[in-house]
């Protein structure tokens, strides 16, 4: 038996989420800017309309499991009346100084059924004392205990490296802030990460999209890890964030040509979800604090057709073993095939063949290396009763824990 990475039960319930929803939602959404300066006037804030039950119900119709809110951007302005800055929602004109986005939709969330958890930029633009790291240090771990304390279970607290580069935070006393009163939560790709970013911002993992650390490195563009403590463990699941309107994370003005179509969602999910990572799609509150009707419509259409094509297979199994056999009834249509490994005991399968039985003869239809959590093969219908599963190379005996046979009508994909 080899030693191999494994997950952690947190880990492993969190890559069962496989589907959240990020909302940005700032002073930004008030200039039409991506990155703010640090300069932008509170006063701009006022979204009118705000209701954090809508955002969080549209997020449950459509099937998502968790969400994330930037409680602050890069820009420094504070979702949540905080006592380390005047540069919050306390200064704005919204319910007189008196509101709480982070308390709001935290609170929509535990009402919904929905895991909740929460951005905060390292990167401060707008704090004068960013310039010296030890009072910043302070600064920022007074933010985050605020965020830790104040709004229940968190599923995930989101360190965002942008702008941070060449700068070092005390990430052990980071780190042990999130241990000591969220310790549940899982941590994204800065300090100790126990999940990681895919490296690209297209909501896109690389294939093969292996879990274990040492072998990600090989294959994930990103060159967070030599920052990493030294303790982070070798499991590290990947997350792919991508924004429902192209490269543009922040709502904006007359911007809906930017929407992405039905088709480009489902491609997404096909290499996100479809190779083992969870799929974090940003749909983003407008000015008056209300997701816009048409990005309701278009990721509520995304959750009903990953719904209609994957909820129901037409058969399926599990097993332990190099070979996996499914047998059918009778001879059936089928174009897509779903595998899981039992990821309690890691990564075992390195290389896979898909066979299907055809007039006697055993004929392949699709070959592949990781597995891990989640792998969704697509391929030219065939007709047959049996399907076989050869795992060619493996660490220690494979441990299968689904095969399972779609026939998907109009199908998107790779």
């Amino acid at each position: 038996m080899t030693e191999q990475a494994v997950p952690t039960q947190q880990q492993s319930r969190w890559q069962d989420l496989e589907l959240g929803m990020f909302f940005h939602f700032g002073i930004n959404t008030f200039y039409d800017q991506e990155w703010g300066t640090g300069e932008e006037d509170p006063k701009k804030f006022n979204p009118s309309d705000l209701d954090a039950r809508q955002w969080v119900r549209i997020a449950k119709q459509a099937g998502f499991k968790y969400i994330i809110l930037t409680a602050k951007h890069h820009d420094g302005f504070c979702l949540w009346p905080t006592t380390t800055t005047e540069h919050s929602v306390k200064s704005s004109p919204w319910k007189q100084g008196k509101g709480d986005v982070v308390g709001e939709v935290a609170t929509a969330c535990q009402e919904e059924g929905l895991l909740f958890g929460l951005y905060l930029s390292p990167w401060d633009r707008h704090e004068p004392c960013y310039k010296d790291k030890n009072a910043y240090d302070d600064f920022y771990c007074q933010q985050l205990t605020e965020l830790l304390t104040q709004y229940g279970p968190l599923v995930e607290v989101w360190f965002d490296g942008a702008g941070s580069e060449g700068r070092q935070y005390d990430w052990r006393r980071i780190i042990d802030l999130v241990e000591r009163y969220q310790p549940e939560a899982m941590v994204f790709n800065m300090g100790r990460p126990t999940i990681r970013w895919a490296g690209n911002e297209d909501g896109v993992a690389p294939y093969p999209n292996w879990n274990s650390s040492k072998t990600a490195r090989l294959s994930l563009f990103t060159d967070s890890a030599p920052t990493w403590l030294p303790d982070t463990p070798e499991w590290l699941p990947s997350e792919c964030d991508v924004p429902i309107r192209n490269r543009h994370w922040f709502w904006r003005t007359d911007d809906e040509h930017n929407l992405k179509s039905l088709e480009e969602l489902m491609d997404i999910y096909y290499r996100s979800v479809g190779h083992g990572a969870n799929l974090l799609l940003n749909v983003a509150p407008d000015k008056y604090g209300l997701i816009p009707e048409i990005d309701a419509e278009r990721v509520i259409a995304f959750g009903q057709e990953i719904k209609s094509k994957f909820a129901q297979p037409l058969s399926e199994t599990s097993g332990k073993g190099n070979v996996i056999t499914l047998q059918m009834d009778k001879p059936i249509l089928i174009n897509h095939v779903i595998l899981k490994e039992d990821i309690t005991y890691g990564e075992r399968v390195r290389k896979y063949r898909l066979e299907y039985l055809q007039d006697g003869d055993w004929k392949e239809v699709f070959v592949g290396t990781a597995v891990g959590h989640k792998k969704i093969d697509s391929f030219d219908p065939i007709v047959t009763n049996q399907l076989r599963l050869m795992v060619t190379e493996a660490i220690d005996t494979p441990i299968i824990k689904q095969l399972a046979c779609f026939d998907i009508n109009n199908q998107v994909g790779h």
